[in-house]
């Protein structure tokens, strides 16, 4: 029977540097100071971090993300680099009829530029491809925000549409751009 004393901790090995650790408590410290350092800059491309002003506030983030993960709705894992965390990459949403995953993903600002993340995203779709909880990928940021938008990008996403006015941030209604990705666990596994 499935039930949160069965539950195991998900690790998955990107390369030698970099691992992705499952959502659990023992995190919520060092992910409360890495969202205080960063605040001011992921503020400008996401909503959330304004509401995040207490340690008590990531603590019901990562139990409610704890439940979601094991339970195949959300998938959200901590990216380590040498043992440090530096920042987080999830299926903030998975939709199991359509295989479908909804990514989220941020990085501390001195880890970025090295590819930590693309490393990290890749690993984990692929994860999840060669499990056949996911065949599609999607990744939804505004438009200003250049560099999710080079993440999408590098990573093979195609840009789909632009969503207007779809994303309420700082006072204000932005656009959106839509990618996708789909992988083919046939011939992702050939390779």
């Amino acid at each position: 029977m499935d039930t949160p004393q069965t539950w195991q901790d998900e690790v998955i090995s990107v390369d030698s540097h970099i691992q992705l650790h499952s959502v659990h408590e023992r995190f919520v410290d060092p992910l409360f100071e890495l969202i205080l350092r960063n605040k001011d800059w992921l503020q400008q491309s996401m909503n959330w971090p304004q509401f995040v002003n207490a340690r008590e506030d990531t603590v019901k983030t990562v139990q409610g993300n704890y439940l979601l993960h094991h339970r195949n709705i959300t998938k959200m894992f901590m990216i380590l680099c040498k043992s440090k965390l530096v920042g987080v990459v999830s299926f903030n949403l998975i939709e199991p009829t359509n295989k479908t995953a909804y990514i989220g993903y941020w990085l501390d600002e001195a880890a970025q530029g090295k590819g930590i993340l693309s490393r990290s995203l890749n690993a984990m779709m692929m994860k999840y491809v060669q499990e056949g909880l996911v065949r599609r990928f999607v990744i939804k940021c505004i438009v200003t925000n250049t560099a999710s938008n080079q993440v999408a990008q590098r990573n093979g996403f195609a840009l789909e549409g632009r969503l207007r006015e779809a994303e309420f941030l700082n006072g204000a209604y932005h656009d959106q751009n839509i990618y996708g990705r789909i992988i083919d666990a046939s011939k992702a596994c050939a390779k």
